[in-house]
């Protein structure tokens, strides 16, 4: 019974520490990550009676139109084309950016030239999209009009019907008809709700062309239909590219190029029907992207390249007459072919109130963008007149239009003003009475404004300009500017407070954080009294100097996350810190002259780190081209030569022969389990040798033979997962119903390689070929901090010292740190490898492919690690000295349960950290984009952590059985206690 209390005692605070974080976190998560409160209210045509907007000249003009609902509409049909991650430079002309032409610009000339065209109603548009930049994020808000708050981010694998009101409900609502095709998100978000479908799967991040084929398969021939009234194509061929190759790619590049094609099938088929009586005669075409992404394909986050995409605008009647000048955004240059070519600017929070104002329908109840008048204006329909040219275009017309824009402004304000005051009245928290009273006041002024012009106001003549139309035009301007400003005011108030923190959840939270590092640091003192230390007063001083630094390490990486500057340059900051200890290390091996040779090579492998942490630091900011090229263009070599691309398939490949080396290497002299050990390794090296045979199936330069080119490439990742789980679970079920060993040091051992050998080829297939160069760091890595850790030992003679040494455990938790970053991650969703999820299987399983997209995220940052700590005490000390053998099992599960605990504590303080600093910046401009994402990867990161922690202590504790003599008793006893 006794023996039972004390095994249980060890593993119980790891159990609790874990219900606490769990609590701790979600509380926290609740208050921080609420969203905002959707409601439930619905925008109907008999709304618009109770606005003020009531214009006697429109509604004369309307009384008889019963497709009059809250504005007239301007259009009959929409197409709406989507290419998934459009970044702006994909569709602009390549003389609107500096330096020299990338190979993805000037793809998509059809849209260049009819936007450059004087004859064509069309324009090309940098739309801005706020983040996070995730595909469901987008669309939600681009059919909204709102903000998705950042914890829909979640929801991105498995996207939620929108329950709140939107473009797609007011189109069914008012009896058009949607036909979708292409992306299943859309009938994820809209179930039930168009007339007909054609979707396809989009996460398959592998697959180019199945949802664009199914999209160009009906495309084509829905645009010869009379069966819809609005039609939305979302091909996902881009994104999809930019992920698995990058923008500078040849894949990306020839679908540019096919995008190019199709869409010119499409113009020339709405032309041709474009004319009088034609079934596209007033029809609206729209070719838009939903994000941008960087060079490397990624998206989610905020940085330029991501919020700016691209939208192409085009009515298929004759062009309008400009805008007015304050009203056009448009920046124009000559491109080279002497053209003018220009690119004007737009919101993505107005494109669902510009559409409902273009097709005549209620804007949706929660939108708070404007209606854009450049894309409002593109369309000659507005005002059911005679079409002209611009050279025609009279005084009288710009009045009339500017009328008709300034009361759609009006129901545009009128609109959002509602909701506001809806919001404020149904929300807990809502906006401050300031920002109510000052948005009131700028929306009762423009009103007020508005009221008198309709009173007071006249036409001017038809045909000759006269001073009264002159000044009338200034009122309308004047009129416009005020609903204008309006509008943005709301729209920046609710980027920077929309998010409804609820304070006192998140203080709780942190609370019982505080709580769980209490829990904590009382379990690592319950480990050294149960230890018995006894150490000579230089001893304890050494030690106390130990703990100290290893206490000031955590607390400076700690405190970095304050600042969003350091939060950029994570890696670089745990590097400094890795380096620190290896220099300390170093004067420590030259004053003992012992381990010169591992304190070398430690601060050699902090180097290289370092510098791979810099290349990822690059791909995060979209400068990996440059990164890659610029060292080979210094020695003068081309990076596509055949010998460096065999050199960069082959080295991979030696590596893990390199590895399989080490792996029997460090089992030779292990008596312990020769069954098992024999086991672990011939399943080690078959996973190794197939993990090459995967790759070698994958390159061109490898001559292979004939019968191998024809093995299904997806057979071969599975094949590793099959003997990882198999190696695991053998090695779990062993364990658990073996007897007592004696030689209870090389038992854990034993365990210790078996399990890594069994993770460590799913991690390394998921890496990528760097993962065998990443495997073989960490191995040099952790052998260098097992080796300081025992120089350590050997100067207090091996007696007495019984605690667990924290600053090997805080090297350990830097070296994971250093590594996460140097294999290319970091923390943000764009960070994210998704190509990885899909190593072995084509299809998406959210639950299976989340697990491997964690392995790959986390793999050498914290399973790896993580499962490894057992080394640190293995390695380090010989425990039949001076203590029974009985005892000495004892100290050593306590010792190792103390190195777990001051792992998991490290851990957590960082953590801790991070959530003090998304609660003081939690209105700090980089919240959604910089604190947010790196608060869900800590925490995540940390439950892992105390997940994995709980499991392996499960299997290293069945060891402790202890003998039922005296001082085992005795140990017992101190453990209950």
């Amino acid at each position: 019974m006794m023996e039972a209390i004390g095994k249980w005692r060890l593993i119980s605070p790891f159990f609790i520490i874990l219900i606490l974080h769990c609590i701790a976190i979600l509380l926290f998560t609740r208050g921080f990550l609420l969203t905002r409160t959707e409601l439930s209210t619905f925008s109907t045509c008999s709304d618009i009676s109770n606005s003020p907007c009531n214009n006697p000249n429109l509604n004369d003009q309307n009384q008889n139109d019963s497709r009059v609902c809250w504005t007239k509409p301007a259009v009959d049909r929409v197409v709406i084309i989507v290419l998934d991650a459009l970044r702006f430079d994909f569709l602009a002309s390549s003389s609107f950016f500096e330096g020299e032409k990338k190979p993805w610009m000037d793809k998509l000339q059809i849209l260049q030239k009819l936007a450059s065209d004087e004859k064509s109603s069309a324009k090309i548009f940098k739309a801005l999209a706020d983040p996070p930049t995730t595909s469901l994020q987008r669309l939600k808000g681009l059919t909204t009009g709102g903000l998705p708050t950042f914890v829909d981010v979640g929801n991105s694998f498995g996207a939620p019907a929108i329950i709140e009101d939107n473009l797609i409900h007011q189109l069914v609502q008012n009896r058009k008809r949607v036909l979708m095709m292409g992306d299943d998100t859309w009938v994820q978000l809209f179930p039930d709700q168009f007339g007909k479908s054609y979707p396809y799967p989009s996460f398959n991040v592998k697959d180019l062309h199945t949802v664009d084929d199914g999209c160009v398969h009906h495309l084509i021939p829905s645009l010869y239909e009379d069966d819809w009234d609005v039609l939305i194509a979302h091909f996902l061929g881009v994104d999809h590219a930019g992920h698995i190759f990058g923008v500078d790619s040849t894949p990306m590049i020839e679908k540019l190029e096919q995008y190019n094609v199709i869409l010119e099938k499409v113009v020339e088929v709405l032309k041709n029907q474009s004319g009088p009586g034609g079934l596209h005669e007033n029809t609206f075409f729209m070719v838009m992207g939903d994000h941008g992404q960087t060079l490397n394909g990624d998206h989610g986050g905020g940085t330029a390249e991501e919020v700016e995409t691209s939208l192409f605008a085009m009515s298929l009647k004759n062009p309008p007459a400009s805008i007015p000048s304050a009203l056009d955004t448009a920046s124009c240059i000559l491109d080279s072919n002497g053209k003018k070519a220009c690119a004007s600017t737009i919101q993505q929070l107005d494109f669902a109130a510009t559409v409902t104002a273009l097709l005549g329908i209620p804007f949706p109840y929660g939108s708070i963008g404007r209606v854009n008048p450049e894309l409002y204006g593109l369309s000659s329909g507005t005002w059911n007149r005679p079409v002209i040219s611009a050279s025609n275009y009279k005084q009288s017309d710009l009045k009339k239009w500017m009328q008709n824009y300034a009361n759609v402004l009006c129901v545009n304000s009128w609109q959002v003003k509602r909701y506001i005051d809806a919001y404020s009245a149904a929300s807990v928290i809502g906006f401050s009475l300031e920002d109510l009273r000052h948005v009131a006041d700028m929306y009762d002024q423009a009103q007020n404004n508005w009221s008198q012009r309709s009173e007071n106001f006249s036409l001017c003549g038809n045909e000759i300009p006269n001073e009264s139309c002159d000044a009338s035009l200034t009122i309308l301007q004047g009129q416009i500017d005020a609903y204008s400003n309006f509008l943005a005011s709301v729209a920046e108030l609710a980027r920077s407070k929309w998010t409804e923190f609820d304070l006192k959840m998140m203080g709780v939270g942190l609370g019982i954080f505080v709580l769980s590092l209490f829990v904590h640091t009382v379990a690592i003192r319950r480990s050294d009294k149960l230890c018995q230390t006894s150490c000579p007063s230089n001893g304890d001083c050494h030690i106390s100097l130990r703990v100290v630094s290893a206490i000031f390490l955590v607390a400076i990486r700690a405190c970095s996350f304050l600042s969003n500057s350091y939060i950029l340059t994570e890696g670089k900051v745990a590097s400094f810190l890795l380096g620190t200890t290896g220099i300390l290390n170093l004067r420590y091996s030259l004053v003992k002259k012992e381990t010169l040779i591992e304190a070398v090579a430690f601060l050699l492998l902090n180097f290289v780190l370092r510098f791979t942490t810099e290349v990822g630091l690059s791909k995060q900011e979209g400068l990996s081209a440059f990164m890659n090229l610029y060292p080979l263009r210094t020695l003068a070599i081309d990076h596509e030569h055949p010998v460096l691309a065999f050199v960069s398939d082959i080295v991979p490949m030696l590596t893990l022969i390199l590895l399989s080396y080490l792996l029997v290497k460090s089992t030779a002299d292990n008596r312990c389990s020769s069954v098992l050990k024999y086991v672990y390794n011939t399943g080690a090296i078959l996973s190794y040798t197939l993990i090459a045979l995967h790759w070698a199936l994958e390159s061109n330069l490898l001559a292979l033979p004939l019968v191998l080119k024809h093995v299904d490439r997806d057979y071969v990742p599975r094949m590793i997962y099959a003997i990882g789980l198999g190696l695991l679970a053998l090695s779990a079920l062993t364990h658990f119903f073996k007897k007592e060993t004696s030689n209870y040091t090389e038992s854990v051992l034993t365990k210790t390689i078996g399990v890594l050998s069994a993770c460590s080829s799913t991690v390394i297939l998921l890496l990528g070929r760097q993962g065998p160069l990443i495997a073989l760091a960490c191995i040099t890595g952790g052998w260098c901090i097992t080796r300081f850790g025992q120089l350590e030992v050997k100067t207090k003679n091996g007696i007495g010292v019984f605690t667990a040494d924290p600053l090997p455990v805080t090297q350990w938790s830097l070296f994971a740190v250093c590594l996460f970053f140097s294999t290319g991650h970091w923390c943000a969703f764009d960070g994210l490898r998704y190509g990885a999820a899909f190593i072995g299987f084509d299809e998406f399983n959210l639950i299976r492919q989340a697990i491997l997209l964690t392995i790959d995220t986390f793999g050498v940052s914290l399973i790896l690690p993580i499962l490894g700590l057992p080394l640190l005490v293995v390695l380090q000390n010989p425990y039949s000295q001076g203590t029974g053998r009985t005892q000495g099992r004892g100290i050593f599960f306590v010792k190792l349960s103390q190195v777990f605990l001051m792992y998991g504590l490290i851990t957590a303080m960082t953590t801790m950290l991070t959530v003090i600093c998304v609660t003081i910046q939690r209105r700090h401009l980089m919240v959604w984009g910089l604190f947010a994402p790196k608060f869900v990867f800590d925490v995540v990161g940390l439950l892992l952590t105390d997940v994995i922690i709980c499991l392996i202590s499960l299997y290293y504790f069945c060891e402790l059985k202890m003998a039922p003599s005296r001082s085992g008793y005795q140990m017992s006893k101190k453990m209950s206690n």
